[in-house]
């Protein structure tokens, strides 16, 4: 039976649209295939893992029979990004999916369709907001480095997303540093918040386009949906207690100096070179004018560099795990940046001349 009859990245450019959450190696055998659903002139592909689902419909110029299977979907991926550009057919029999291209063929095995698990869309409603995409993605960007990677504390291997009045709040911590930044939203709503998983965070960092096409995001129990374009991405959410990141920021730090962000962030890569792998501690030293930035590690190896600050209070002597600092600058764009300090064993805060949208907490090191 012929199921697809057309151009090859007209198969390809949704498939890879939903296969970034397949997993390699599943309990359940079919979590690593993807439906593929032929409707008249509509191919459906949806992708799901349990945790998220991702479903894409495309229209246009397929041929072939209306039919419903699911491949392994890396393996279909791989082998429609190896063929050359130009018709793909695939036929289904006999619980075969074949593939052919100009001289190339390959069969698949397949599971039944009506055998692949989904989520169920939430039908109560609590709150629904839409944002042009390149604001989510960019306030995203501003804030994801920080989430935690398998903390026992399961909460905060996610994002917590606020929506409080005409603002949308995005808030991430692993325990050393917090990122705090948000934007305006066009309607005034209830308050709400949602932890959204680490998984959900980054496949709507790749998928999300740098545009003002509008994203629809809808919150409803332990749910969340995301509708962009031709994509669907429903995510449950984590259920745990996000710690009161308000506390955690810092108020009236009586040292400030402002920085041209790209000479930081290239004197700190460079000093970074010789951090003692593990700990990748670097120590600043500021005084009247001049900030010291020193590394060391366990072969007795050392770097120091020096900038011109206008600074003219006390001095301060204190460590940061460099990689934190690092990450703020490197998901920060505006050309300067405040830094402000206390003294050597309190938290550093980060934000931007002008801007209170966005801060950044980072606790110190002992060097």
């Amino acid at each position: 039976m012929l199921l697809l009859n057309t151009n090859r990245d007209a198969i390809l450019a949704p498939l890879q649209s939903v296969a970034g959450i397949v997993e390699k190696r599943h309990t359940l055998p079919i979590l690593s295939n993807v439906l593929i659903e032929k409707r008249g002139d509509q191919l459906t592909m949806l992708a799901t893992d349990i945790e998220i689902q991702i479903r894409t419909t495309t229209g246009g110029h397929i041929g072939g029979e209306d039919a419903s299977i699911t491949v392994a979907a890396k393996k279909l991926q791989d082998i429609l990004r190896a063929l050359p550009a130009g018709e793909v057919t695939l036929t289904l029999d006999d619980k075969r999916l074949t593939v052919k291209a100009g001289r190339s063929r390959f069969a698949l095995q397949t599971l039944p369709a009506a055998d692949y698990p989904r989520m169920n869309l939430p039908e109560a409603e609590a709150t629904r907001f839409t944002v042009s995409q390149k604001q989510f993605k960019r306030q995203l960007a501003q804030v994801a480095y920080a989430m935690a990677q398998q903390d026992i504390r399961y909460y905060l291997n996610g994002l917590l997303l606020i929506v409080a009045g005409t603002e949308l709040r995005m808030v991430a911590t692993d325990g050393h540093r917090l990122a705090f930044a948000a934007s305006a939203l066009p309607v005034e709503l209830a308050r709400a918040e949602a932890i959204l998983p680490r998984k959900t965070v980054m496949e709507l960092a790749r998928q999300l386009a740098d545009t003002e096409d509008p994203v629809e995001v809808i919150l409803a129990g332990n749910q969340v949906v995301f509708r962009f374009g031709p994509i669907e991405l429903v995510s449950k959410l984590i259920d745990g207690k996000f710690p009161d990141y308000e506390r955690v920021i810092p108020q009236n730090h009586p040292k400030m100096i402002t920085f041209e962000r790209a000479p930081l962030l290239a004197t700190l890569s460079r000093v970074a070179i010789l951090t003692n792998d593990k700990f990748r501690g670097v120590r600043l030293v500021l005084g009247d004018g001049s900030l010291k930035i020193a590394s060391t590690n366990a072969e007795q190896e050392e770097a120091q560099e020096e900038l011109e600050v206008d600074y003219h209070g006390d001095p301060l002597d204190i460590g940061f795990n460099v990689t934190y600092l690092l990450d703020v600058l490197n998901n920060t764009h505006e050309d300067h940046i405040e830094w402000r300090f206390n003294d050597g064993n309190s938290s550093a805060l980060v934000t931007l001349p002008g801007n209170d949208q966005f801060k950044y907490v980072v606790m110190p090191m002992r060097i």
